[in-house]
């Protein structure tokens, strides 16, 4: 029988981690994320891993790239204003393919903003945070027992996919204590770190792609002879000044992602059945919009909900399924409005889609988001 505990979803982040094989984290103090640093030193030293708090949050992002390219899968985590300062280092890792968890627990922004105040302001700072062309896959759990499988899963896919990946929670789950039940070691899946399919002396080359466009790179002290670089580079990990490299490189990166979208895309839908309307939100806000879809449907509105698990890449097809299904959609989100214009993108002017936004330090309380439900549904019987 499976032992209940309560806990909060910061600790589930680290549990989770540790189930996945996360055996270092490099990190700095930050709220509302410390709790995972101060989980991932106590449990570490536990199964052989190691912890280590740097000066500051660039040389932690810094320390998980090295730890990872040493055959150690790695995570950091943070808040706003540290993800910020992490930001050329996360390209440097999709540029260099190197496989590593970056969990941002959101709080009010911008700048110093409200350091312990919910906020889901964020959005757009993970995927296009840092320069250039580049993919990005970002999760966010609505619980604590999701925080924990998330986390599980985003290692997964920064192994799978050899990239960056990020857990983008917000202050309500982070911060949120449950009862919860966590799986059993052999009821967990864990991607296992890719290897390379040839020696040295088969002509061994770091940065060719295996037939799902990801390569097989040693560990570094494997005895294979690798070069890293944030430069563009051709198959051998050199930097390579031509269009036709540069062009094949950046194609690929995406082109990675972008063919297995089907397997990293996450939505689930509530009500939806009959739903002649929709809310669509993600991570804590879904909490509250779950309330209000229910609140909604037992005063007669036919409402459904389509909560965000993936981030990035956008559930496009789903959004655009849904926009095909009903009269309207209600973005909820705690912020001045970022996802809300992929929802209408996605949506491609298939019914109108209206922004139920807060910004004010304090979460969403169901009557507001019924309030915005009432909006949309008088507008479409306009």
């Amino acid at each position: 029988m499976k032992k209940a505990r309560l806990m909060q979803g910061n600790e589930a982040v680290a549990e989770g981690a540790l189930a996945a094989g996360v055996r270092f984290f490099g990190g700095y103090p930050i709220t509302p994320s410390t709790e995972i640093a101060e989980g991932m030193a106590k449990l570490l030293p536990t199964v052989g891993g190691k912890f280590i708090q740097m000066e500051d949050e660039i040389a932690s992002m810094g320390v998980v790239l090295g730890a990872s390219l040493a055959g150690k899968k790695s995570l950091t985590a943070s808040s706003g204003p540290g993800i910020s300062l992490k930001q050329e280092l996360i390209g440097y890792a999709a540029a260099a393919e190197i496989p590593v968890v970056i969990v941002n627990v959101q709080r009010v922004g911008p700048s110093t903003g409200q350091p312990t105040a919910p906020s889901q302001g964020d959005v757009m700072q993970a995927r296009w945070g840092t320069h250039g062309d580049h993919p990005m896959i970002a999760l966010s759990p609505w619980s604590v027992r999701e925080a924990f499988d998330l986390t599980v899963k985003c290692v997964n896919y920064s192994e799978r996919f050899r990239t960056p990946v990020i857990l983008l929670m917000d202050e309500i789950v982070g911060h949120l204590r449950e009862k919860v039940e966590l799986p059993e070691e052999n009821e967990i899946e864990v991607y296992p770190r890719r290897k390379p399919g040839c020696s040295r002396a088969e002509g061994y080359e770091p940065y060719r792609p295996d037939k799902d466009l990801v390569p097989n790179t040693a560990n570094f002290g494997e005895g294979y002879h690798i070069h890293v670089s944030g430069l563009i580079h051709d198959e051998t990990g050199f930097p390579v000044g031509s269009p036709k490299v540069t062009e094949e490189a950046i194609r690929r990166l995406h082109k990675k992602i972008e063919i297995a979208e089907d397997e990293i895309i996450h939505v689930e839908a509530s009500f939806m059945d009959d739903a002649e309307y929709a809310v669509v939100a993600f991570g804590g806000t879904a909490r509250t919009a779950y309330e209000a879809v229910k609140n909604a449907r037992a005063k007669g509105q036919k409402v459904g909900l389509l909560r965000l698990i993936t981030i990035w890449p956008f559930a496009d097809k789903a959004i655009h399924a849904l926009a095909a299904k009903v009269k309207g959609i209600l973005v909820a989100e705690l912020n001045y409005g970022q996802i809300v214009g992929e929802v209408a993108r996605a949506a491609a002017g298939q019914c109108p889609v209206e922004l139920c936004a807060k910004y004010n330090m304090q979460i969403f309380e169901p009557k507001e988001i019924e309030a915005g439900i009432d909006q949309l549904i008088q507008g479409g019987n306009a």
